[in-house]
Parts: C-alpha cells; structure tokens; sequence
C-alpha cells in the first residue's frame, strides 16, 4: 500500500545549485534539506516545507527541464506568492481551467515548470 508522497525530484544541470538554493530558499521560502553525504556528492539540492520535499538531481547527460511534467505545491496566499515571484523576476500565467482553485504557472530559474494552487474560498 502506498502511503504518501516522501518527494519530488526533478532534474538540473550541473553548476546550477546556487540560483536554485536561492530561488528555492529565497523567493518560494523552503529551507534547504542536509544530503546525506554519499549523495552530496554527486551534487544537487533538496528543499523542504512542511511535509514537502523537492529533491533537484543532477543530470550530466543532456539536461532538458521539465516543461509539461511539473510538481503541483498548494499554498496560502496566492496572491502575495505570485507577487513576490514577479518581483523576483519569474514571470507568473495564471489559468483559471481548474474548478475550485486559483492557481497559476511559473518555472524555476533552470526551466522546470511548477504549480503553484490554493483552493478558492468562494463556491
């Protein structure tokens, strides 16, 4: 029985963990998980919020983002997250298709596209 999600992963080309530590860190506010050495070493990050965890491996063989494929991360606030977003420079697309929720689309600063969605208060 699958009991839950323990993460995510997505790919990252090499030398890329610092824009990542600091948009992941510093403009989508998760604190950066310790890799247990054996897998520091082969570079990469992991973030956390909450029970949530994004994992960004590296991939030294032809490293393409992921443009389609994408991690959905509910939030508090929508607003204030695309606003600082923006303000970082990470353009947000709002899509309105999914009943029930705001939510809106970005990429972090290698390419990966992310969710970002909060259950709308109003019926």
């Amino acid at each position: 029985m699958i009991a839950g999600i323990d993460h995510v992963q997505l790919a990252a080309p090499p030398g890329s963990e610092e824009r990542l530590r600091a948009f992941y860190t510093g403009v989508l506010g998760m604190t950066e998980i310790p890799k247990p050495p054996v897998l520091a070493a082969r570079g990469g990050c992991w973030f956390g919020a909450g029970p949530v965890q994004l994992h960004l491996g590296i991939e030294t063989n032809g490293f393409r983002p992921a443009r389609k494929a994408h991690p959905g991360l509910r939030v508090t606030g929508i607003e204030a997250y695309a606003a600082r977003l923006e303000a970082h420079g990470t353009p947000v697309t709002w899509d309105d298709a999914l009943p029930g929720h705001r939510r809106f689309y970005c990429a972090d600063p290698v390419g990966n596209r992310l969710e970002l969605l909060e259950p709308d208060p109003s019926p």
